[in-house]
């Protein structure tokens, strides 16, 4: 019989329990808000009325590839979905994405084009197109450093950038010859990306050994950790955080000559302490992990949550003695945009 691609809308409720139902007869059981939410298009193959393949894109990354490949030439499904699949984000100007999926078809996406990042026993995140992730080590390296110093990392989303923050980055660079800072680039905090780089950069540029870049889409993003953002059970959290912890394991970390991370003991957000867990599992020996207190005003630990409740409360005196100079500063001058970003039903909750 023949088959032929068609789009599926999964808003639709006759389409989504179809779409649904074929990847669970396939194992694939995570429909979580964090999964689906941010999917922008569901294409699927039938043979007839039966649906036989399944691929989703969210912005540049595909998602929920699904193949039957009974009574089929093996792989052809597969090549028809995701050749489909890539021609869409060819025709949106997209030119390098990113895919998920189980582990035991890393090696089929390889065949045909894909480079592995990273995988767990169950999972893998792969990419494909340019400018992959040699491309951006290549453009943040810091040429200067040499592969036997002392060098550490530091990844933030400074949301904003607060006393806290400082206090790591100041002992990272007291105790490493380099610095590396990366701020999470994921627009889906009050503060922009562009301004909590900028803040990072100001409230640490009379450290000479820190570099503040950006983590671009192979730190805590929306690519590799949707959790972070959203709200997901542990076992989503554990299962993205996994990868993410091997990504800079594995490809950032050697590249650069990283051999220690630094992160803040974290008593309120769930998601970030398991983060920190996990990390701890995964990056040893390669690289070590360093847990920090958190420093304190008015015997309580300083958290950009407490910042960015005192913005929504317009009580900027509660601001001072929890973030730098640069930072009061530009929220004093911008209390009025972020206080309509949060009327606007920005989330200021999470990290």
């Amino acid at each position: 019989m023949d088959s032929e691609v068609r789009e599926l809308r999964l808003r639709n409720p006759s389409d989504y329990k179809k779409w649904r139902t074929f990847l669970e007869s396939l194992n694939i059981f995570n429909f979580e808000e964090s999964e689906v939410s941010g999917i922008d298009l569901t294409l699927g193959i039938f043979s007839g009325e039966d649906l036989v393949a399944t691929g989703s894109l969210a912005n540049n990354t595909l998602k929920y590839i699904g193949v039957c490949n009974k009574n089929v030439v093996t792989g052809s499904r597969f090549n028809v979905i995701v050749s489909a699949l890539v021609n869409r984000e060819f025709q949106r100007g997209i030119f390098h994405m990113f895919v998920f999926t189980k582990k035991k078809y890393s090696a089929s996406f390889q065949h045909v084009g894909f480079s592995e990042l990273a995988s767990t026993e169950d999972a893998a995140v792969l990419e494909n197109g340019k400018p992959g992730i040699e491309d951006y080590l290549g453009e943040i390296a810091e040429s200067s450093v040499s592969p036997s110093e002392k060098i550490a990392g530091i990844v933030m989303n400074a949301n904003p950038f607060t006393n806290g923050h400082r206090a790591l980055v100041e002992k990272a660079a007291s105790e490493n010859d380099f610095v590396y800072v990366f701020v999470v680039q994921t627009e889906a905090s009050l503060f922009r990306f562009d301004e909590r780089l900028r803040l990072v950069q100001e409230g640490t540029q009379d450290l000479t050994n820190v570099k503040v870049v950006s983590g671009g889409n192979y730190m805590v993003s929306y690519l590799t950790f949707p959790a972070y953002f959203l709200p997901s059970s542990e076992d989503t959290i554990r299962y993205q955080t996994t990868l993410d912890a091997r990504i800079f394991r594995n490809k950032i970390a050697p590249r650069l000559g990283i051999n220690k991370r630094y992160v803040g003991t974290e008593p309120f957000s769930r998601t970030t302490g398991v983060y920190n867990q996990v990390l701890a599992e995964e990056l040893p020996p390669n690289v070590e992990l360093s847990v920090v207190d958190r420093v304190q005003a008015e015997d309580k630990p300083v958290t950009a949550t407490a910042v960015r409740q005192a913005i929504k409360a317009d009580k900027l005196s509660a601001i001072k003695a929890l973030v730098p100079t640069s930072t009061y500063d530009f929220i004093n001058n911008n209390k009025n945009e972020l206080i309509a970003r949060i009327q606007k039903g920005m989330n200021i909750n999470g990290n």
